[in-house]
């Protein structure tokens, strides 16, 4: 059972009720997650926000979802790892990649180094080394690119936390044979 109320669409007032409205006519769904958020909505506001300004930016949206599964295995995160599972697919991460993913690997060697990146950026806590940026930008990444790396790591990281901070219940299908800490 979640440890953070979450609010009901059909019952929210104000601020919340407009952005869990922007949130179900975006995905056809509310997950229980941006109901928890709603609890504040400057926090839902906050991150459908940020999402929505990487959705613009270079980095593929499979990438960004390959990224956001690195982050919720690194950061044992059980409900991030399932909807990212289910999202990967529907940006068209192959079933082999939504696997490889989530140990920082992937078919593509491009898209494999950001993901490599994204790895050393939690381990390191963003401490990277010279060579961590090298790699990276040997692979093709430039410094905007790489900022948009590190944006989607800590943008996943929140979401991470706030998860497991908050236990929140899964509404999206448990990864099989996969055990984090929820």
């Amino acid at each position: 059972m979640s440890r953070i109320a979450t609010v009901d669409p059909a019952t929210a007032e104000g601020q919340a009720r407009t952005l869990l409205g922007r949130v179900e006519r975006a995905l056809g769904t509310t997950p229980n997650m941006m109901r928890a958020m709603a609890a504040s909505p400057a926090v839902l506001d906050a991150y459908l926000q940020f999402s929505g300004a990487l959705s613009k930016g270079s980095l593929p949206g499979a990438v960004q979802e390959q990224i956001a599964l690195v982050a919720a295995v690194e950061n044992e995160c059980g409900y991030c790892l399932a909807a990212h599972t289910v999202l990967g697919a529907r940006a068209g991460v192959s079933e082999d990649d939504l696997a490889a993913g989530r140990d920082a690997r992937a078919s593509d060697p491009k898209a494999e180094a950001a993901l490599v990146f994204a790895k050393a950026v939690i381990e390191t806590k963003g401490f990277v080394t010279d060579g961590d940026l090298d790699k990276v930008r040997a692979a093709g990444y430039g410094d905007g690119e790489i900022g948009e790396i590190v944006a989607a790591v800590a943008l996943n990281t929140f979401t991470n936390y706030f998860n497991s901070v908050g236990q929140t219940t899964l509404d999206f299908p448990p990864v099989a044979g996969v055990t984090l800490r929820d």
